[in-house]
């Protein structure tokens, strides 16, 4: 009779875990490295409502996480910091077509410290280092390239360049005053109480920064996966966005 006892004791746990593993559901979210707080903070007032929802984050270069997810990255929803890495996820079929959207918008601005005078973008060329993203991973990279293109100034620079492997990474290095300048987005600026906005990158001088978001295949099969796409679009989400300095849609 016991023995009886005992077997259906474990039955009955075993059935509490099993269902405790479905309830208890998982997002994973790989994100560009600009949005960790906000991000942060969105996805731990959507885990107040849901209980049992735990949200899983990750945050590097767009192009670096772009590459893990191809390389078999567990994640459910990826937010890049421009369209290429999405497009590029898309053509490997990676991701579900049905589910994507402009989560936010950003500008870039260039930062230093208060001894470093710039009247106009093109006196970065009296500097001796300056840092951005790498180029072929990071998009704030590709947009400071972008804007040193327009000026006519990619030449001069080019050998002042100090690549950092995301942008928060730049920012760093001005921070720790191992550059001159640094090339960030306007978010990541107001982060900072040891670094000067010096000034504001011409907006038409690069592609508009945007943050589009997609569910991976994967993804696009995880309930509690969807659920929170969709509140990324909800006026909660915007609100802390556009609290964090972002314009939204």
């Amino acid at each position: 009779m016991k023995w009886i006892v005992r077997c259906l004791s474990v039955i009955v746990c075993i059935g509490y875990i099993n269902t405790a593993t479905v309830w208890a559901g998982e997002v994973h979210v790989a994100a560009a490295a600009s949005l960790k707080e906000v991000l942060n903070e969105i996805a731990d007032g959507y885990v107040k409502q849901h209980a049992g929802v735990k949200i899983i984050r990750y945050f590097g270069a767009s192009g670096v996480i772009a590459k893990q997810i191809e390389n078999g990255l567990d994640a459910d929803v990826f937010i890049s910091a421009n369209a290429e890495w999405i497009t590029y996820l898309q053509n490997q079929s990676l991701l579900d077509t049905h589910y994507r959207s402009t989560l936010a918008y950003n500008t870039l601005v260039v930062v230093g410290t208060k001894a470093t005078k710039l009247q106009s973008f093109t006196d970065l060329t009296r500097l001796e280092k300056i840092a951005i993203g790498s180029p072929q991973s990071v998009p704030a990279g590709e947009y400071a390239q972008q804007a040193f293109t327009a000026a006519g100034i990619s030449d001069t620079v080019k050998d002042k360049l100090i690549l950092a492997k995301d942008v928060r990474d730049a920012l760093k290095y001005a921070e720790l005053g191992e550059v001159d300048a640094a090339l960030v987005y306007a978010t990541d600026a107001r982060l900072s109480s040891t670094v000067s906005l010096l000034l504001v990158v011409p907006p038409a001088d690069y592609t508009r920064i945007a943050y589009p978001a997609g569910l991976t295949v994967v993804g696009a099969k995880n309930a509690e996966a969807i659920d929170f796409f969709t509140y990324l679009q909800t006026p909660a989400a915007k609100a802390i966005l556009t609290h964090h300095g972002f314009s939204v849609p």
